[in-house]
């Protein structure tokens, strides 16, 4: 199965590039955040076209959004609201698979991005960020067991690592790779002992990122990414992991959103 995340910044803007992905990659299951509609705006007939019948969808106008576009059937789905808003920011599905007695359970997140100044006190919008990180990390502690099958995917929106960013010296107080962040992200890693499935295929000391600025007018070269968007499984899931593509291409399509795909292949 593969499993797909991408913050596509406007599914209708984006959706010629929807049916790109899904040519090239041929995923299973595609999760997306920042869709920027309301659900009875979503494109649904022409994802069904596509090949995705089956599908979760929480979205609003201009902002936010987050959906599940599967080629297979959901035994259940859920919208959760977090931080007491309604902001179209987590949703999540079970699937059956043949691995597992339980179901694969899928959450897919969008995380606030927390504004410009890394300081909860003056800035609502950061003091939201971190309250959103810990609300999910309580909420995964308390509602699940570590031995659960779980994925979790989506625009973290939070650089965790020091080659996750293109300078760590220099982007240490610049939000989303502020320690305030990580530690917070970390907490919520640590909620279920989760894995973080793009580091287990690429090593710690490799740069790797997920989106380029759209003010680098030539982002190849001046490659000052940073690796905002995730794939984290729980440990049951580890070794039924085959392989990762982060689809840095999809950079350069016409009217490319700034972050790419990324993507594992979990045998289930």
């Amino acid at each position: 199965m593969r499993i797909l995340t991408w913050n596509i910044n406007s599914v209708r803007l984006r959706m010629p590039r929807v049916l790109d992905l899904i040519k090239e990659c041929d995923p299973d299951i595609i999760c997306l955040q920042e869709t920027k509609t309301p659900d009875e705006h979503f494109p649904v007939q022409d994802i069904i076209d596509a090949g995705y019948p089956h599908m979760q969808i929480n979205g609003m106008k201009s902002y936010n959004g987050v959906a599940i576009l599967s080629r297979h059937e959901f035994t259940s789905s859920e919208i959760h609201h977090r931080v007491g808003r309604e902001d179209c920011r987590h949703i999540s599905v079970q699937l059956k698979t043949s691995k597992f007695k339980k179901p694969v359970e899928i959450h897919c997140l969008y995380v606030p991005a927390g504004g410009d100044e890394p300081d909860p006190k003056t800035n609502d919008k950061f003091d939201h960020k971190l309250k959103f990180v810990d609300e999910v990390a309580d909420w995964f502690r308390d509602n699940y067991a570590n031995d659960d099958p779980l994925v979790a995917v989506g625009d973290f929106n939070i650089a965790p690592q020091e080659h996750d960013v293109w300078s760590h010296k220099q982007l240490l107080k610049v939000v989303s790779h502020t320690p305030v962040e990580i530690e917070r992200l970390g907490g919520m890693q640590e909620s279920l002992d989760w894995q973080d499935a793009i580091r287990h295929f690429v090593p710690d000391e490799d740069k790797c990122y997920t989106w380029w600025s759209y003010r680098n007018k030539d982002w190849k070269k001046s490659n000052r990414g940073r690796r905002l968007d995730h794939i984290w499984v729980t440990k049951p899931l580890m070794p039924h992991l085959k392989a990762h593509n982060i689809l840095t291409t999809a950079r350069d399509w016409e009217k490319p959103s700034d972050h790419v795909p990324v993507m594992v292949d979990v045998d289930l």
